[in-house]
């Protein structure tokens, strides 16, 4: 979704501030971008296009203020342009305003406004709210009480920034949009500062200290403090956090992008997700700060890619004889199962995905137990659940996810482990403390850079597989849509002959994943035996175990292990090809078109 950041107490350095925050949110929304700076009067600049085009234009404005918001943009109302990128003003020019999320009655709002005299500029939803603040503040209302009286009359999903000409201060809300502060108190070397972003980045190189803000608490941040109260204005005691992760994490440290740069940091993020929790020696796993769940059923509820982490987590329940199924959380939401006593688990790896909480919300109403599954403390997943497992796999910027995808899968073997009974626990155990150093050897020796060059200009790419591999496959192709913008599908191996075959030629190649010699590698051989009788090139992603190589074309190589842990490992070898597609067709890899890291809004 979009990305927000502000910034109070840094002097003559807040614009400076601003630009390196949105950088480091540019992955959150990247059509336009602008910022806005309160002093004796609030100077705003923004343009359409990239934050490259915003420095641009900066460098021709001489702006400046002790407080400041900016904002980095995802169209939801209204095209990219100069005009709908944010910040935005009310008519005199005194209230300057950035939002994310989507404003659900602002057309009825909008009309109400235009009907009392108001003049808008643009198309989108936010611009209803520095008109409404306008009008409180000419009803007598103070800055704060302003923002308040129009923050109260906003339906729908916000995060909102503030700022009032004359006023050194950052007015901030939100509800279903997430809000986190930084904390710079001050010290010996210098003066207090504070931050508000939409995401911790944003703000990572200048503190460590945050708060989380929940839905309907509102924040004041000026060079003499901060304030979190309620939608009464009383004061909420918030905690301050300590975020564990360096800010070079979220630097490219070389590569020559985010995707490559976190597909290489994926032995690393398993092990974070295993450290502490794993006892080879005893064959245990220990999440006792979960609590003792005890499932008796399970129902996951994701998108995207955290959809096909969910499909894989079920499969592991149900080979331990527990009743789970996954759901598309935007489906369930809507019209959710029966859920009797089963424990709702939300996959999610920021912990915002509007979807996925409200499918939660409506398990909480109905009187289900709910566990989150994220990479992100403190979000309003982890808050709301009555359970948070935590993946672990520090910072992701590259919008499609990969290191992530990996720790979820890492983290849904921990959870079946730890609350089930399960047939060979040492051996799979042993899988998953070996899972980073088989990462590391198929990202020294694969050939998916080969792979990739062959068939580039390929017409479409099938990706299919059986099992644990059927998300592997449905995940293959995702992450190949998502950075190439080519036509891409992943299927269950049996499903082929039921209509997808029809799609296969001699231009679309088959990747097939096939670990192990049982009876799902020998079926899905069957269907490789099928697409190439049609001439169609195939892909082997193999162990070695079965002899599918001798029907490929080409063969991606990946260690002999548990079946559990050969997804993960085949799930690498389709990261690196997507991703060489993507490079050698020159896409913008790490924020691909129409595509955004967290989707904030339904």
């Amino acid at each position: 979704m979009c990305g927000i950041i502000g910034c109070v107490g840094r002097e003559d350095e807040t614009l400076d501030v601003l630009v390196h925050g949105l950088s480091k949110l540019e992955y959150r929304g990247y059509d336009s971008a602008g910022v806005a700076l309160s002093g004796e009067r609030v100077d705003v600049c923004k343009k359409s296009g990239k934050i490259e085009d915003l420095k641009e234009a900066l460098e021709s404005r001489s702006i400046g203020g002790a407080a400041g918001i900016g904002h980095t943009r995802w169209s939801t109302h209204g095209p990219p342009t100069d005009a709908n990128a944010h910040p935005h003003l009310d008519c005199s020019g005194d209230v300057a305003v950035v939002h994310n999320g989507i404003i659900e009655n602002y057309q009825s709002l909008r009309d109400e406004l235009v009907a009392a005299g108001h003049t808008f500029k643009s198309d989108t939803d936010t611009e209803v709210v520095p008109h409404l603040v306008e009008d409180a503040l000419a009803d007598g209302l103070d800055n704060e009480g302003a923002v308040r009286e129009a923050i109260s009359r906003l339906e729908g999903s916000y995060a909102v920034a503030v700022v009032v000409s004359g006023d050194d201060t950052i007015y901030a809300a939100r509800n279903d949009s997430p809000l986190v502060l930084g904390i710079d108190d001050a010290d010996e070397e210098s003066d207090p500062a504070y931050y508000l972003a939409s995401d911790v980045p944003a703000f990572r190189d200048f503190t460590d200290r945050v708060v989380y803000l929940a839905d309907g608490e509102f924040a004041t941040l000026s060079a003499d403090g901060w304030r979190v109260s309620d939608v009464d204005g009383d004061t909420v005691d918030k905690d301050v956090d300590t975020v564990d992760w360096d800010p070079e994490e979220t630097g490219k440290s070389g590569y020559d992008h985010f995707m490559l740069k976190e597909i290489h940091e994926q032995p690393r993020a398993i092990r974070q997700c295993l450290r502490g929790r794993v006892d080879e020696m005893a064959a245990t796993v220990d999440i006792g700060d979960l609590g003792d769940l005890s499932p008796t059923g399970v129902q996951f509820v994701a998108c995207g890619t955290s959809y096909h982490a969910a499909l894989y987590g079920a499969q592991l329940l149900q080979n331990a004889g527990i009743p789970a199924q996954a759901f598309l959380a935007s489906e369930y939401a809507t019209s959710p199962p029966p859920i009797g006593d089963a424990l709702v688990v939300g996959v999610t790896q920021s912990g915002e995905t509007a979807d996925t909480l409200s499918a939660l919300r409506e398990a909480r109403k109905r009187g289900a137990r709910t566990l989150a599954v994220t990479n992100t403390v403190g979000s309003t997943v982890a808050r709301e659940c009555d359970h948070a497992l935590y993946i672990r796999a520090g910072p992701e910027i590259g919008v499609a996810a990969s290191k992530t995808f990996a720790s979820q899968l890492a983290a849904l073997n921990l959870f079946t482990l730890g609350t089930t009974r399960v047939d060979g626990t040492r051996d799979i155990i042993g899988a998953l403390r070996d899972l980073p150093s088989n990462i590391q050897a198929i990202l020294d020796d694969s050939q998916a850079e080969a792979v990739a060059e062959t068939y580039v200009d390929s017409d479409a790419y099938f990706f299919i597989g059986r099992g644990l591999q059927y998300p592997v496959a449905l995940e293959g192709a995702l992450k190949m849509k998502e950075i190439t913008y080519k036509h891409a599908e992943g299927f269950a191996a049996g499903e082929l002959k039921h209509g997808p075959l029809a799609l296969v030629t001699e231009d679309t190649p088959v990747f097939a994943v096939v670990t192990g010699d049982g009876e799902m590698a020998r079926k899905t051989i069957g269907n490789v035996k099928e697409v190439e009788a049609r001439d169609a090139p195939v892909v082997a992603v193999t162990d070695g175990q079965s002899d599918v190589e001798r029907y490929a074309d080409h063969v991606l190589e990946v260690p002999e292990t548990h079946p559990q842990a050969a997804a993960v490992l085949a799930n690498v070898q389709l990261q690196l090809v997507s991703y060489y597609v993507a490079d050698e067709l020159g896409r913008s890899i790490d924020k691909p078109r129409n595509l955004a890291k967290s989707v904030t809004v339904e």
